[in-house]
């Protein structure tokens, strides 16, 4: 009963509707059309998308959430900035654990798991990372080919809580990963995770862990150099 009651207190309606303004803002502030530092204000998201300011601000609660907007102390909320300390914290921690998990993946991993790692790479290095209707910013495929190619790397390690890190981080980063890719065009990833998949392949977890920590350095590095 107590489920019933709390599944009526928010109508069909107006959670489809959410779930519309949700999706809608989070893939806006993916593409960058919602610039680093700026304003998200409910009343003009609310004109843009015809809904209420409730169904707006469940949607805003939804993306602070997943840490792609702050809700600001009589401010509102806002898209992070650059500058956000959280950033390089969250790098750090990823640079701290995922080395680690990575060589104990190269040294537990079975054939099955080196399989699964050249499928991995393969579906990454085929898939478009930008289209012309996305803009500067990659496509959400190949944001997932590319989540799917470094968790596969870990996998071997075999230890569930240490993956279950690994998604939480990496969910956390998603937004900084993209304006690092923006903000360093020149960079080049392709050969980047080539020469991971090469190293973790040929079981030399020294050099696969420190290829994987200056991954991680340069993606953090876009974000804080000029």
């Amino acid at each position: 009963m107590t489920q019933t009651a709390h599944s009526s207190s928010t109508p069909p309606g107006k959670q489809m509707l959410s779930e519309q303004v949700y999706a809608h803002l989070r893939d806006a502030i993916m593409r960058g059309d919602h610039a680093p530092g700026t304003p998200l204000k409910p009343q003009d998201l609310a004109r843009e998308q015809g809904v209420s300011l409730a169904v707006v601000r469940e949607a805003l609660v939804r993306v602070v959430g997943e840490g792609l907007a702050d809700r600001l102390p009589n401010r509102g909320f806002a898209v992070p900035s650059f500058s956000d300390r959280r950033w390089q914290e969250i790098t750090e921690a990823r640079r701290t654990i995922e080395p680690v998990v990575l060589r104990m993946s190269v040294e537990r991993g079975d054939i099955d798991w080196e399989a699964r790692v050249r499928a991995a790479h393969h579906r990454l290095a085929r898939t478009p990372a930008y289209a012309p209707e996305g803009g500067e910013y990659y496509t959400d495929a190949w944001a997932e080919a590319h989540r799917a190619f470094h968790r596969t790397l870990l996998e071997g390690c075999g230890n569930r809580a240490l993956l279950e890190t690994f998604d939480r981080l990496w969910t956390a980063s998603e937004l900084a990963r993209r304006w690092s890719a923006h903000r360093n065009p020149g960079r080049d990833g392709a050969a980047e995770h080539r020469r991971l998949e090469e190293v973790v392949l040929a079981r030399d977890a020294d050099t696969a862990a420190a290829v994987l920590a200056q991954h991680l350095t340069l993606t953090a590095a876009a974000l804080t150099d000029a």
